[in-house]
């Protein structure tokens, strides 16, 4: 009988050698290592470039909802003759004497190339409030009227714009940006 029994040790022997001796050894850990620190670092690094985009897009984001809110300011009720609504430059936009409705104003939007930005029209909304500062807001609508679209009336353009954060090792999001201008119609 002890000779199973030592014929067992010395098979199991050199097995528990060899795995003990692979667990402690420590090459190649240094390549596991260094793999994990640069996935880190460039998820950290694609992270930054991301959020700068955003900040980058909500800055543009703003300046579109100002300049389309200049265009409808100085295109007020006050005209004798509509726009025409295409958005092409010299079809009613490049001149200021035609009354701008809100389509007008979205189509503009639309039609400018904003760098970074796929603004359309569903993404413009644009109110006429009154000539009362502060007054309460409603979801837009696709009819709005023009009954306050005269000079001393104010006018809001929000547009909402749907920024698609993609950081590699990080599940993707779209974060919606808004942005809101308020200008008091001058013509």
């Amino acid at each position: 009988m002890k000779r199973p029994d030592t014929f067992r040790l010395h098979l199991h022997a050199p097995l528990s050698n060899t795995m003990g001796r692979l667990f402690r050894d420590e090459r190649g850990g240094t390549l596991v290592e260094t793999a994990i620190s640069f996935m880190l670092l460039l998820t950290l690094i694609f992270g930054v470039i991301e959020g700068a985009w955003a900040v980058y897009s909500y800055h543009y984001l703003a300046s579109a909802a100002h300049e389309a809110t200049r265009y409808a300011m100085v295109r007020g009720g006050g005209w004798d003759n509509s726009c025409d609504g295409t958005g092409k430059a010299g079809s009613g936009y490049g001149s200021s004497m035609c009354t701008a409705s809100p389509t007008d104003v979205a189509n503009y939007i639309a039609a400018r190339n904003f760098p970074g930005l796929n603004l359309t029209a569903a993404d413009v909304c644009v109110q006429y409030l009154g000539s009362t500062p502060g007054s309460t807001t409603t979801a837009c609508s696709a009819s709005s009227s023009n009954t306050d679209n005269v000079p001393g009336d104010i006018v809001q353009v929000t547009l909402t714009y749907p920024f698609s954060l993609n950081i590699p090792g990080v599940p993707s999001r779209v974060l919606t940006m808004s942005s809101t201008s308020q200008m008091v119609i001058s013509q």
